[in-house]
């Protein structure tokens, strides 16, 4: 139980190789829990390990099956139509969300897994051997006998007569990083020589889609589903440079602050009984300009907020507070978002002594504090 929660907040907090080492002790513990497949199969595929969510997956609609527990058997079809779909076998997926509609029809995220299948699908030549389903509604998982998920990045797929043959995977998966401030929040996708004619993003209100062909001739592909917050299409944009692709996403509800890239996509309600008892639920909290964070400073006045100072209206006359507060405000209110972040980022590493706007100089790196000559920087 506690392996569980500990994965639990782990996966909440986007630390995905923490949640599985947690959920796979649980699994340890207590191997017949289908919740704890359900959410380390999460993990897996936010990690972009699509094999082994589809294989957790399946323990978990066999587990289901064999408590005969509608709401679980509903859960654990979602996650593997999910798995499918991501591993590009798009009427497998499709069989399976239709076992998903038919247990509940109104479930939350179905809409939009079918809408996404239907558009892979619509994109297939009739006829093509792509089309066929090729699993059953219950799969046929061993559990005592199937072997744990192997940790490397390109494991194998379970032996099946039925299931088809994928292109190999991409030994390296790109890393990505994200920011917020209270209009937007941008994502960036550090992967070199993306074709600009061959790439495609998709920006939806709750969800992100990126794929571009790779050297060894097969796709990569990254998805964002749901969203932590809804954000607006249509004012939402993205750019590709020879090294990174960035997406600027703008929130439908400004001053809503994301804890997460990612919210929920399980619709476990309260009180349904798994046996890792209820999942928590990530709530979103609009913050007032009053509760942006704050960061370190040396400055006798205290901490910096620099949301807050960015935002006051009126003449630098006007401003309260002694000149190097009217600098700074000035400083962050007229700088573009690359050197706001920049400066927030010295500043906060620092501990006060340094102060950049060059976020290709700080970006990359940790900001040293720099006391004045004669002093010395201390760690509290």
């Amino acid at each position: 139980m506690e392996q569980a929660t500990r994965g639990a907040a782990a996966l909440s907090a986007s630390k995905y190789a923490e949640a599985i080492e947690h959920y796979t002790n649980a699994i340890g513990e207590n191997p017949g829990a289908v919740d704890y497949y359900i959410q380390r199969s999460t993990a897996y595929q936010r990690s972009l390990k699509y094999t082994e969510a589809l294989t957790d997956a399946e323990k978990a609609v066999v587990l289901a099956h064999n408590r005969a527990r509608r709401e679980l058997i509903k859960d654990s079809q979602l996650r593997r139509g999910i798995a499918l779909y991501f591993l590009g076998q798009y009427a497998n997926a499709r069989f399976v969300l239709d076992i998903v509609k038919a247990i509940n029809d109104k479930e939350k995220t179905l809409a939009v897994w079918e809408s996404r299948v239907a558009t892979k699908l619509n994109a297939i030549p009739e006829g093509d051997e792509q089309r066929n389903v090729t699993t059953k509604s219950v799969p046929d998982v061993d559990i005592d006998a199937a072997p744990p998920p192997k940790k490397e990045d390109n494991p194998a797929d379970p032996p099946s007569a039925s299931r088809p043959q994928l292109p190999p995977a991409p030994t390296e998966k790109p890393k990505h990083d994200w920011y917020q401030n209270n209009e937007q929040v941008t994502f960036t996708l550090l992967a070199k020589n993306v074709p600009k004619d061959k790439a495609k993003v998709e920006i939806e209100a709750d969800s992100l889609e990126i794929s571009y062909p790779l050297a060894n001739g097969s796709d990569f592909n990254y998805n964002l589903l749901p969203f932590y917050g809804k954000v607006d299409p249509a004012t939402s944009s993205y750019r590709i440079t020879p090294t990174k692709i960035e997406v600027v996403l703008k929130k439908s509800e400004p001053g809503v602050k994301w804890k997460t890239l990612e919210g929920e996509l399980e619709s476990m309600s309260e009180g349904t009984e798994t046996s890792g008892g209820p999942t928590a639920i990530p709530q979103r909290v609009k913050v007032a300009a009053e509760a942006a964070p704050s960061y370190p400073t040396s400055s006798k006045t205290g901490a910096k907020n620099w949301d807050k100072l960015a935002a006051e209206e009126g003449d630098e006359d006007e401003i309260e507070g002694d000149e190097t507060s009217r600098f700074f405000k000035s400083l962050y209110k007229g700088a573009g978002e690359d050197a706001q972040r920049a400066m927030m980022k010295s500043y906060q590493e620092s501990g006060g002594t340094v102060l950049s706007t060059d976020w290709s100089s700080v970006g990359n790196k940790y900001v040293a504090p720099e006391p004045p000559e004669g002093m010395e920087a201390k760690k509290y």
